[in-house]
């Protein structure tokens, strides 16, 4: 039991089983909120110091002004605490002395008005500076961890009641007692129902706060543990698709897809076998994290969305997560970028990457595919596959681009793109209909003044 209640008041991690990442998270949320508490309560120190200052206030014979020497001291404390916190040094204990002493100080200074203005202890519990004693609990709650208002509320209680029980008991305090609420406002009597209602609404807001405070956390770390997952989602699929998952309207279920006009382009690296043969696996793997950041920066620039990896080889789409309305022409300019790095990027392993390109445009559906407990979020359909295909007969036609006519035709005419070569029709595998497919000029003949060749003349 003394264990148990040691942890809550000092605590030990009460969330140590929650990733250290989301954990590191919410300590930072939490050691923010403390900064922003010990400039409210600096606020509120000097707050008591001005309405002190501008206050008519009695001198005692003796000289003695206890008032200033309390506000002196909170304020020295606050500051203290103040640069603890921005130091991040405040740890579980000192957080919670210093809470009942926040409530200590306020409940001394409450205490000495009656030595500073001359006055029976009763005067006392009439200042309206008890009022304080609400936002120094509720301050608590900017913080989410409920020990502490717990803690501020049950001092706050349990040091008024020592308040009124010390009025009770200073010379002449049983006389004082009245059960008229009349006598009460306009004298220095004692009205022990007024002192119950003052506790007993100290008890009711600090448990209230504790109670808000708890279910805000639990919305917290929820909110936290799926921020970070969003964030570690893009890494694993595009920023693009991860955002599209974590703000749909209603969740994700197989089948659910939508069809968009669209450009498809499949990757893949030539001769990749044969290096990887020669290549430890974490040579292998140094090498792919090179290219992938490499054209991942080329494929962002024109506007793709990386939509699948598969192994060495990607799925790029254009138009299918983001709108874009050149949706061709940038994926031809995609691959043309992909083909300047193969020329000039010399990668880990000493040699050159080349990559095969297949490109078509067309009516393609994006959406969910697999179980229900196990999705995909990929594209699909038949110019998915014809992309595909187009990919693999650059190794037939000893290219590196290949596109359909429809991607041709969108491109239209434009001077950053060189000279398409015609390829004829082909029956792709798994097909019956003829494709029209075209390819790019070798480098040394883009600039030689060939004649382009476009659809309407191949």
């Amino acid at each position: 039991m003394k264990s148990t209640l040691g942890a809550f008041l000092f605590g030990n991690k009460a969330q140590s089983h929650l990733p250290e990442r989301v954990q590191a998270a919410i300590d930072k949320q939490q050691h923010d909120s403390e900064k922003l508490i010990g400039w409210v309560q600096l606020l509120l120190v000097t707050i008591f110091a001005s309405l002190y200052a501008i206050s008519p206030s009695a001198t005692m014979s003796n000289g003695i002004q206890p008032v200033p020497w309390a506000l002196g001291l909170y304020y020295l404390f606050t500051l203290k605490r103040l640069m603890l916190a921005y130091r991040n040094a405040l740890t579980d204990g000192f957080l919670t002395l210093s809470v009942i002493a926040d409530i200590g100080l306020l409940m001394v200074l409450i205490w000495s008005f009656h030595i500073q203005y001359m006055q029976p202890a009763s005067f006392y519990l009439k200042a309206p500076t008890v009022m304080y004693v609400f936002i120094f609990i509720a301050l608590r709650s900017l913080r989410f961890d409920p020990r502490y208002i717990l803690i501020a509320g049950g001092t706050a209680a349990l040091g008024w009641l020592i308040l009124a029980g010390y009025v009770i008991w200073s010379e002449g305090g049983q006389s004082m007692i009245t059960r008229d609420y009349v006598t009460y406002l306009t004298s220095n009597s004692i009205l022990i129902g007024a002192e119950i209602d003052k506790i007993i609404a100290i008890v009711l807001v600090t448990l209230v706060l504790t109670i808000a405070v708890m279910r805000a956390k639990r919305s917290f770390i929820r909110a936290v543990t799926d921020e970070i997952a969003a964030r570690d989602l893009s890494r694993f699929v595009s920023p693009e698709i991860a955002d599209r998952i974590t703000h749909a309207d209603q969740q994700i279920k197989p089948g659910d897809g939508e069809a968009v006009s669209a450009t498809v382009m499949f990757t893949d690296i030539e001769g990749f076998s044969s290096i990887s043969e020669k290549l430890s696996p974490q040579a292998l793997a140094t090498m792919l994290n090179e290219y992938f950041t490499q054209t991942n920066a080329i494929i962002s620039r024109f506007g793709g969305v990386i939509t699948q990896f598969e192994g060495d080889a990607m799925l790029i789409t254009f138009n299918a997560v983001t709108p874009d309305a050149d949706h061709a022409l940038n994926a031809v300019r995609t691959a043309l970028a992909i083909q300047e790095l193969s020329e000039n990027r010399v990668y880990s392993f000493g040699g050159k990457l080349k990559t095969r390109c297949g490109i078509n445009t067309g009516d393609i559906v994006i959406g969910a595919i697999g179980s229900e407990n196990r999705l995909t979020f990929t594209v699909h359909g038949d110019n998915v596959n014809i992309a595909a295909r187009l990919e693999g007969m650059n190794k037939q036609y000893g290219s590196y681009i290949l596109a359909t006519e429809s991607t041709v035709r969108a491109c239209g005419d434009h001077a950053d793109i060189p000279n398409w070569i015609s390829r004829g029709e082909v029956t792709m595998r798994g097909r019956e209909t003829p494709t029209r497919i075209f390819g790019i000029a070798p480098p040394q003949l883009r600039h030689a003044g060939t004649t382009q060749t476009t659809p309407q003349q191949a």
